[in-house]
């Protein structure tokens, strides 16, 4: 029987599981990727668009007006037959005093009938309430009781001038017994319903203390209410033209100083006209005085207005602020490339001998007299040598620096010059003729700060 101490045990050799090689392989790449994407930094690119900028400044205006209040001679009621912001002749009869009470209860009473109103005067009033809705702003509020008193007080002079006709003769003995008058305006002009205390103001008297619109106040005048002796019975304005102050920095009225027109919105209804302007100074303190012939009646009613004064529309191709980089680049004489190659001829020394060598390095920009290359293919120090001559340059001799953008188009950063025509706080409105500069449509980095000239762009 075999000895037990000779029996060698047999061990299975080592081998190599081919499909756990690889799965390792595959989850040590994916945990690569995924440690790349989220560690490298990414290059969010913008593409290149047709834009405008308007360089816009919105400010408070206080309108003034060539204005005339006239007063009740004496006690009574009150009664208007005119819309508020009508234009008037001196043979129009504006409103009544009712020294009794009896003519004015009567019309008031009558006032409530929908009979009174004819059907045009129905559509006329449709019209002015769809034109409300098409302008409503929650968020002016005044606005919504303006647009209510003008419509009652649209109907009102509706419906009383059919009423003045319908008590003729109760009119007849009132006036008789003198307790009835009828009172027409003094001069041809517009009517208006409210006062506010700025009639009188001018320009001047403006600067010297501007108003606050949060302390303005304006004082209603309605029909069918009572009145004594020197109260405000209507205010006439008795021309279109109209002026607007506005309180602006130094900044806008330098911009301004040489304009006599300047271009306007109001912001109220997006209405736009230009409007004769002159800068003020009072106080330290700058004003823009706007003149205008037209839109008066249009904002009649209102004393403040949100004026925006366009001062500058520049088109061209519209990038972001965030795009834009500075390089500085080496400026080559012009004489220095060779002909048709726009090539240097870079000078070196080899084995103590003098070798000659062709490089072509890329334009960027170009004056009358130079070039604009950068260190791709020469550094500073190279020398040029300059063709059939004996004569030579050394690179870095002269720098400067472009203004430009990164172009990603192939897939690598490569700068772009541009040329800025306008910009403001968040873009540019750059040239799109700019030579060796970007065009429409194409991709650029929109965080240049986050970019390397010629770093891969794709994710």
């Amino acid at each position: 029987m075999a000895n037990k101490k000779d029996i060698i045990k047999y061990r299975n050799p080592f081998q190599i599981n081919i499909g756990v090689v690889i799965f390792v392989v595959i989850i040590i790449y994916m945990l690569f990727n995924v440690f790349s994407y989220f560690t490298k930094t990414h290059i969010v690119e913008y593409r290149v668009q047709q834009g405008t900028i308007v360089t816009d400044n919105i400010y408070k205006g206080i309108a003034l007006r060539d204005e005339t209040i006239e007063y009740a001679n004496q006690n009574g009621y009150v009664d208007y037959y005119i819309a508020n912001a009508s234009k008037v002749s001196v043979t129009d009869v504006i409103y009544s005093i009712d020294t009794i009470g009896n003519i004015s209860g009567a019309i008031a009473e009558d006032s409530t009938s929908l009979d009174a109103l004819s059907q045009e005067s129905i559509q006329a009033i449709t019209m002015h309430i769809d034109d409300f809705l098409k302008k409503y702003d929650a968020n002016q509020f005044r606005n919504n009781y303006s647009f209510l008193y003008g419509l009652n007080s649209e109907i009102t002079h509706t419906i009383n001038e059919n009423i003045l006709s319908n008590l003729s003769d109760k009119i007849a003995q009132a006036e008789n017994n003198n307790t009835f008058f009828k009172f027409t305006s003094q001069e041809d002009g517009i009517i208006v319903y409210e006062v506010d205390g700025y009639e009188s103001y001018t320009a001047d008297s403006l600067m010297e203390d501007f108003p606050k619109e949060s302390t303005y106040q304006k004082t209603l005048l309605t029909t069918n209410r009572q009145v004594k002796p020197t109260d405000p019975v209507y205010k006439r304005i008795n021309t279109e033209h109209w002026e607007i102050i506005l309180q602006i920095d130094e900044k806008t009225a330098k911009e301004l100083h040489e304009k006599s027109t300047i271009s306007i919105r109001f912001c109220k209804d997006d209405f736009s006209t230009n409007a004769a302007c002159s800068v003020l100074k009072k106080n330290n303190t700058y004003f823009l005085k706007l003149s205008l012939q037209t839109a008066m009646i249009r904002y009649i009613d209102e004393r403040f207005l949100d004026i925006e004064l366009v001062m500058k529309d520049t088109s061209g191709l519209k990038i972001p602020k965030t795009s834009i980089t500075t390089k500085e680049f080496f400026t080559v004489p012009k004489e220095f490339f060779t002909e048709g190659q726009n090539g240097l001829l870079i000078q070196s020394i080899v084995d103590g001998k003098k070798e000659i060598s062709l490089v072509n390095p890329t334009i960027y920009q170009e004056t009358d007299t130079h070039y604009y290359i950068d260190s791709e293919y020469v550094k500073a120090g190279n020398i040029v040598v300059m063709p059939d001559s004996s004569s030579n340059y050394v690179i870095g001799t002269h720098t400067d620096s472009l203004v430009g953008v990164y172009n990603i188009n192939k897939g690598y950063a490569v700068f772009k010059r541009i040329q800025i025509l306008f910009e403001n706080e968040d873009y540019a409105i750059v040239d799109s003729k700019t030579s060796y500069g970007i065009a429409l449509y194409d991709h650029i980095a929109l965080d240049a700060g986050a970019v390397k000239e010629h770093q891969l762009t794709s994710n």
